[in-house]
């Protein structure tokens, strides 16, 4: 019994009938029979007349061997290559939240008195100011920190399976 596939929206559906055609229109062009382009691509002509067709049960790897037998396989590469919808999700999860704690910049602390390390004490309070004012500064302009771009990458501990 064969594999039953979701079923597709009419749109996706007609993008993958599209895409079939122009396909079949790739391998006319260089003079190929579907013969030798199924052969070729490993696959039965029958398969390969489905695909032609832009049927969904045909696999994507079976889509894949007959565009590298046309010599269009790097045309995968386009594909959600510009992705905007998720470059935009993944900005708005990089902007820090208004209440974070790390947004508050740190509460200014008492004059210190003079003492022998003055230079030195007051050379470190520059230091941690101009700190905050680019930590602020990155905050209000989006940009993301390095923890922050570490923290997205890092591997998520699945949760322990319990044992009997």
């Amino acid at each position: 019994m064969a594999k039953t596939t979701s079923p597709l929206l009419p749109a996706t559906s007609e993008l993958l009938t599209r895409f079939g055609e122009r396909l079949r229109l790739a391998r006319l062009r260089r003079r190929l029979s579907a013969k030798q382009v199924a052969e070729r691509a490993g696959m039965v002509p029958m398969t390969l007349r489905s695909l032609e067709r832009g049927g969904p049960g045909v696999t994507m790897g079976a889509y894949l061997s007959v565009m590298q037998v046309l010599g269009i396989e790097r045309d995968l590469e386009q594909l959600a290559a510009a992705d905007p919808l998720g470059r935009q999700l993944q900005d708005s999860r990089l902007r820090p939240h208004k209440g974070a704690a790390s947004s508050q910049p740190a509460a200014p602390s008492a004059p210190a008195e003079r003492t022998p390390n003055a230079p030195a004490v007051e050379g470190k309070r520059k230091k941690l100011a101009s700190r905050g004012r680019d930590r602020r500064w990155a905050q209000q302009s989006g940009f993301a920190s390095a923890a922050e771009l570490a923290r997205l990458i890092a591997p998520r501990a699945s949760p322990a399976k319990k044992r009997r």
